[in-house]
């Protein structure tokens, strides 16, 4: 099958579309409250962070559990809310947020031959800022963000929301693409879908049903979306 005869062409949003340096991320948050935030505070947070992400993916926490924990340690030493750590973060990240490179121009080419949609484990409120800071809304025709539907990927009730919103086309002809083996292109096969895996390092795949594409970067898959066209 090549990419001209998808209806719709699926993205995933972080280290897919976007940059998502949250390291930075965090360090323009605590200069805010005059904390030099270290390599070493940056591991302690990811230490936290990484286990409440798995529990938010398997559907064991919710996206303001995760929000609220990860930060909960902070909140405390600055006597300040999670909450306001967390809307602090959003904006801290959307303010340096960058598009990969090649990201517009797959995108405007794509949608000569398909609709374009984002199926997203990110959060409402940074997902939303970053779409229009980057000026790439307009060329979007769905965001689906796992906040707003209350399931993260891979759960196939996530993808399941977004055929509906898509009007039900049929799923071997809407193509998946992500950076994440386990939440993007498991979560794409479970659910009828084809998958493109944006294998950024070269790595060999991790598990067992390979994707139908793979590529290194959006620039390549720009090109094999423009030599399926000939």
């Amino acid at each position: 099958m090549t990419l001209q005869q998808y209806d719709w062409l699926l993205f995933d949003a972080d280290e897919t579309l976007f940059s998502f340096d949250a390291f930075a991320g965090l360090q323009k948050l605590f200069q805010g409250y005059h904390v030099d935030f270290s390599r070493q505070d940056y591991e302690h947070y990811q230490a936290l962070n990484k286990p409440l992400w798995d529990a938010y993916q398997a559907g064991t926490i919710n996206a303001k559990q995760l929000q609220r924990k990860r930060f909960a340690h902070w909140a405390a030493q600055l006597e300040v809310s999670a909450d306001q750590l967390n809307t602090g973060f959003m904006s801290a990240m959307a303010e340096i947020c960058q598009p990969l490179e090649g990201a517009r121009s797959l995108l405007e080419s794509a949608r000569q031959s398909a609709k374009v949609g984002i199926v997203t484990n990110g959060f409402t409120e940074l997902q939303e800022a970053r779409l229009q800071q980057t000026g790439l809304r307009d060329l979007v025709d769905l965001v689906v963000i796992s906040e707003q539907v209350g399931v993260a990927k891979p759960a196939p009730e996530i993808f399941t929301y977004a055929l509906k919103e898509m009007q039900q086309p049929q799923r071997e002809r809407v193509l998946m693409t992500g950076d994440n083996p386990h939440s993007d292109i498991v979560g794409a096969q479970r659910s009828g879908l084809h998958a493109c895996w944006l294998n950024h390092h070269g790595e060999a795949f991790p598990l067992t049903q390979p994707p139908h594409y793979e590529v290194r970067s959006l620039p390549e898959l720009q090109q094999l979306l423009l030599s399926s066209e000939k």
